[in-house]
């Protein structure tokens, strides 16, 4: 198994693809972005002033944008308003649209970029709202949520929702499912999706094992082509012997690599885990059920970090 991200940058490669970057002013952006200019392979768009960027970058290839002086700013307001649809007034989008997250998102909206990266110096919040008053969930999707791609040496699983959901409903959890499955195939798996449970095949009898015993039935139904099965419990998801054992004649059971978990405080302890104690590389949270791949960083995240999720957003923008 190649290098996951080279694996990506191979799909993306010649796709023209241009990923926004609203923090130009934190040094560790300005890193990533050198490193993608220098390799043509995705096109960051900076925002901000070029004049304010410290001499040891060369970003002479980068695109540089600055909100406060963008000759087609009254249209882009208009849009906004438009797609608002009379939640916003023309002098609050002004003022909204002056801060970076929500200009490079409306420059997404506008197809002007195919994605964004931001939140390497503010909060989930700041990232994600703009992401949902404007680009919106994908139609039969209510929630956005967040994965992670757990990676040691040749194995890789994904993990939802690990960012977003405190406690999903059956149908949200449905949605994730399905969802996951397609973000798994863009890393070159072939999904086969566990509704994750402290119970396994009906063994507990408790609200919430009837919840994740309805998501699974509800994904099920949604006819996706998908392999999904539930509620189970880890080692039944992951471990053939034990799958056999408590789920037979399961095509999921034992064979499990992309987990949903019932509820964001199972997710969130359960990659941190892996991560860990169980030596994995966690790359993300990567957000899915966008209409366009909106992705937030980590305020502690390094330049490689920066560096892999844009080429992860700009392969989620290929349809």
């Amino acid at each position: 198994m190649g290098n996951i991200i080279d694996e990506l940058k191979r799909k993306i490669n010649g796709k023209g693809l241009r990923i926004v970057f609203p923090e130009s002013h934190d040094e560790r952006i300005l890193e990533a972005a050198t490193k993608l200019c220098n390799e043509g392979i995705v096109q960051p768009i900076l925002l901000g002033n070029i004049k304010d960027v410290p001499n040891k970058f060369n970003v002479s290839h980068c695109e540089f944008i600055d909100p406060k002086n963008y000759k087609d700013f009254d249209k882009m307001v208009e849009s906004f308003v438009e797609r608002r649809k009379g939640k916003t007034t023309t002098e609050e989008a002004k003022k909204l649209l002056i801060n970076e997250n929500y200009f490079g998102t409306m420059l997404v909206y506008l197809g002007k970029a195919d994605g964004l990266v931001s939140g390497a110096t503010r909060s989930t919040g700041d990232t994600v709202r703009p992401a949902l008053q404007i680009i919106k969930t994908k139609p039969g999707i209510s929630r956005t949520f967040g994965y992670f791609l757990m990676r040691r040496d040749n194995e890789k699983y994904i993990f939802t929702d690990c960012a977003i959901n405190p406690n999903p409903t059956a149908e949200q959890l449905a949605e994730f499912a399905v969802e996951s499955a397609k973000a798994a195939e863009m890393f070159g798996l072939d999904p086969k999706v566990a509704m994750l449970s402290f119970s396994t095949n009906g063994s507990a009898d408790t609200e919430e094992s009837q919840k994740v015993a309805l998501a699974t039935k509800i994904a099920q139904e949604k006819d996706s082509g998908y392999k999904i099965d539930g509620e189970m419990q880890f080692d039944a998801a992951i471990i053939p012997s034990v799958g056999l054992k408590k789920y037979p004649g399961s095509l999921v059971a034992g064979k499990a690599n992309t987990f949903i978990f019932p509820d964001l405080n199972s997710g969130n302890i359960g990659y941190k885990i892996a991560q860990r104690l169980g030596g994995f590389e966690a790359m993300g949270p990567i957000l899915a059920g966008l209409n366009k791949p909106i992705n937030d960083l980590s305020r502690g995240c390094n330049a490689e970090d920066i560096y892999k999720t844009a080429i992860i957003t700009a392969a989620q923008a290929i349809k």
